[in-house]
């Protein structure tokens, strides 16, 4: 089965958070798992510089460290998207941070044929703002939402001044995750070209 030109579209929940933290991608299924945890940044978005983890199945795909990890982890850079989902597997486990434990649930809504049209990955929607890198995990966030709820808490100002000057939670960063996932898109417009050109036989 060929995977060239085939969209999944993914739901990607970010568990354990209430209202839900949430969004929803296109991705090729022909992209590895380490460009779709690439994808996952933009689309949160992190800040990209903590560990993760797919776990697909029995399987655990990562950047594999030789200290740490055994023969049972798989390269997320190898492994393609739609090779993993090959089984009939509709949903699978992303973790980020293993210090803060990000764990999400990600879900296979649909796959269909590539819009020739459309550059991917590409974000459609979502709701609420991802947590700040390093606030301590669900309960930390937690906290940190609810002391700037208050105005006048003593560490609010402190807060804001560590997370950049605002956080509103409510509040989607469209443009923000739409020039982000541009990046990705054209980056891999420019990979495709580049294979393309070298399948060309010499002149």
């Amino acid at each position: 089965m060929s995977y060239v030109d085939r969209i999944a579209r993914l739901r990607i929940v970010l568990d354990d958070t209430e209202p839900t933290i949430w969004r929803t991608v296109e991705v090729p299924l022909t992209i590895s798992l380490n460009g779709l945890h690439e994808v996952i940044q933009a689309a949160m978005p992190f800040e990209n510089y903590h560990l993760f983890d797919f776990r697909i199945g029995d399987r655990r795909f990562a950047i594999p460290d030789p200290e740490f990890d055994g023969r049972e982890t798989r390269s997320a850079k190898v492994a393609k998207l739609g090779a993993v989902l090959e089984n009939g597997i509709k949903q699978f486990a992303y973790t980020y941070d293993f210090g803060d434990n990000w764990q999400h649930t990600i879900t296979v809504e649909e796959v269909f044929d590539a819009d020739p049209a459309t550059e991917y990955p590409r974000f459609l929607e979502g709701e609420r703002r991802a947590p700040p890198e390093d606030v301590g995990g669900t309960f930390g966030f937690d906290e940190f939402l609810e002391i700037l709820s208050k105005p006048r808490h003593r560490e609010r100002k402190s807060l804001l001044e560590w997370c950049g000057g605002s956080f509103e939670p409510a509040v989607v960063d469209t443009e923000a995750i739409q020039a982000q996932m541009s990046k990705l898109a054209r980056r891999r417009t420019i990979g495709k070209a580049g294979f393309a050109k070298s399948r060309l036989p010499p002149h």
